[in-house]
């Protein structure tokens, strides 16, 4: 049996947090099948990261350095991890389901000839009978996500040949402590490409930081389509101004044009684990909660009682948000 793998996403020698997150599920599913956590690490001057990758639980780091891997193109990265997949044959290999995690990890499979689970939630070890064909498996990975619009959660199993290869969503896997005392071994990678892994060439990049980052907030206040319009989502806005947090939005509050995408919560948007979460006029649609049902404490404000919401709130109020919040940032400065 080969080892887990897990792709780092880095960026100008940062590590993304979906990697780091990899790492620690790595590390998990590793321990079960009794073998070692792996790193994938390609880049230019990326070794700076490797003791970070320690840190959260790898046992190795396979580095492949060279200017032709910065920045990132599909091909270049492709070919390096093809080279290493028939190297060492690994088990299973992780990619975080982001921008580059999608474009790299589906041609990895198409090459190899391999299945790709796409925007995983969530991944366990279990034995699997195929009943169809009379087969048994043991010690397979259990590739969970949501499907049919999140109505249903679907456990897909992957019986083609190694590895088995996944994409999983940001925030959803749980980031360990790290431990700096942690050492690993280092397997640099002699990196070979042709002109026709290199035909493409960025000639030059821009980059826009996102306005809001919610998977690392505190506080989350998130309004919906009940929040009544764009106008009024001015009171969501006071509202985590007053607590000092973010504000987050449905996926309707997002369709109707009331807010940008960068702030939706849900199966299609960000998940998060904030200590707090405020959801005025959300109804709680089971999309909307797989992205914020881990939050320490919810508290749901919706004028239905009996709005799904509530199932996942550890706090209900029954009431008019346009009455209730100004009443919350009343109460809250006043004991500021």
């Amino acid at each position: 049996m080969g080892n887990v793998w897990v792709f780092i996403e880095q960026e100008a020698g940062k590590i993304a947090d979906v990697s780091l997150e990899l790492v620690c599920k790595g590390r998990e599913l590793a321990a079960q099948l009794g073998v070692k956590t792996e790193a994938v690490l390609l880049g230019d001057n990326v070794a700076g990261c490797v003791d970070t990758l320690f840190a959260y639980g790898c046992d190795n780091v396979f580095l492949a350095e060279d200017s032709r891997l910065e920045p990132f193109t599909v091909l270049p990265y492709a070919k390096v991890i093809m080279d290493l997949i028939r190297a060492h044959k690994p088990n299973i290999l992780l990619f975080g389901a982001t921008l580059k995690g999608r474009e790299l990890a589906p041609r990895v499979a198409s090459e190899k000839l391999g299945g790709l689970t796409a925007d995983c939630t969530d991944l366990r070890i279990d034995d699997f009978e195929d009943k169809k064909n009379n087969k048994s498996y043991t010690n397979k990975l259990m590739q969970i996500r949501p499907a049919f619009g999140g109505n249903i959660i679907a456990t897909i199993v992957n019986t083609w040949d190694d590895p088995q290869m996944v994409t999983v969503r940001e925030g959803v896997m749980k980031l360990d402590e790290p431990d700096f005392g942690r050492k690993g071994t280092v397997t640099p990678v002699e990196v070979k490409l042709t002109d026709a892994e290199t035909v493409i060439k960025v000639l030059e990049r821009v980059r826009a930081d996102k306005e809001v980052d919610l998977k690392s907030a505190q506080i989350i206040v998130a309004g919906g389509y009940g929040v009544g319009s764009k106008a009024n989502f001015k009171l969501i806005y006071d509202l985590a101004e007053a607590l000092g947090g973010e504000v987050g939005a449905s996926r309707a509050a997002v369709d109707a044009g009331w807010i940008d995408h960068d702030h939706q919560v849900g199966q299609t948007g960000v998940t998060v684990r904030p200590r707090l979460y405020i959801a005025c006029g959300i109804s709680g649609s089971i999309q909307h909660c797989a992205g914020m049902s881990e939050s320490k404490k919810i508290i749901a404000i919706n004028t239905d009682p009996g709005a799904p919401i509530f199932s996942v709130a550890h706090y209900a109020i029954v009431g008019d948000l346009n009455t209730v919040i100004p009443q919350m940032i009343k109460a809250f400065k006043a004991k500021a």
